[in-house]
């Protein structure tokens, strides 16, 4: 029992410092340091109120809760039994071990993409999703956000990853870092790609912040997580999302002209 108390403590550290670092970080360069010099990018030119920052991060604190329980669930007996992990580098080679993180993050956008889409109906929509959607205009703190069965269903991904992909406990880890950083990026409230980068062969794919405010903001379309396809391939991207990001470009970029 004490042992698994250790484990437990273990891993609500790591899943709260791998939030707190980035939302906070996040949060207080763009929201705080440079909050005035900078205002005239945001993608929304308003500012959540303090009681959505407070939301954000309570909700975010119960996610980080079942993040952790479920984590021990599947680092534990006798689920760890039949997961596809290996203990030494030597099992694998190098280049697998960066292939293994690239499969986690495709597996997880596309198990994110339908789960979401699931999340959306309009019979299941109140109840699992529409405390992320109170967040009409995202800052760095609704990246965890989630009502206790919406944090559930996010962290239900870890099951396929660990039954699908062979994996090193340091490549879970990468991957877990990775995605909290996009995620951030993603409720960042402000575009970090370059300009015209909705355009150009690679950000045709990439998911924005641009694209995913739209979708926080509209709450219909642009279901994705790290990429576009499943919204290309399945026609949920919003015909909005071109114009909205050359908008965004022009306000960020205009004191270029000046």
């Amino acid at each position: 029992m004490l042992l698994a108390i250790q484990v437990l403590r273990r891993l609500f550290v790591f899943n709260l410092f791998r939030y707190a670092f980035f939302a906070v970080l996040g949060y207080f360069i763009w929201y705080i340091l440079f909050k005035k010099k900078w205002q005239f990018k945001k993608i929304q030119s308003v500012f959540p109120k303090g009681s959505d920052y407070r939301r954000e991060i309570g909700y975010s604190l119960v996610t980080v809760i079942l993040f952790s329980i479920i984590g021990y669930a599947v680092v534990s007996e006798p689920i760890s039994n039949f997961t596809l992990r290996y203990t030494e580098f030597s099992d694998r080679t190098v280049g697998y071990w960066w292939l293994s993180i690239l499969l986690m993050i495709l597996l997880h956008d596309t198990y994110f993409y339908w789960a979401h889409r699931l999340m959306h109906h309009k019979k299941i929509f109140n109840l699992f999703h529409l405390v992320h959607h109170r967040s009409l205009n995202p800052s760095p703190w609704a990246a965890y956000a989630f009502h206790p069965l919406e944090g559930i269903i996010e962290a239900g991904v870890i099951f396929p990853i660990v039954f699908l992909i062979p994996h090193h406990v340091s490549a879970i880890i990468v991957f877990l870092f990775f995605m909290i950083i996009y995620n951030v990026y993603g409720h960042l409230g402000y575009e970090l790609y370059p300009k015209g980068f909705n355009k150009n062969f690679i950000g045709k794919w990439l998911n924005t912040s641009v694209n995913h405010n739209q979708h926080h903001e509209k709450i219909t379309g642009n279901y994705g997580l790290y990429f576009l396809f499943w919204d290309r391939w399945m026609g949920t991207m919003r015909d909005d999302y071109d114009q909205k990001f050359e908008e965004i470009d022009a306000k960020r970029f205009k004191h270029l002209k000046n």
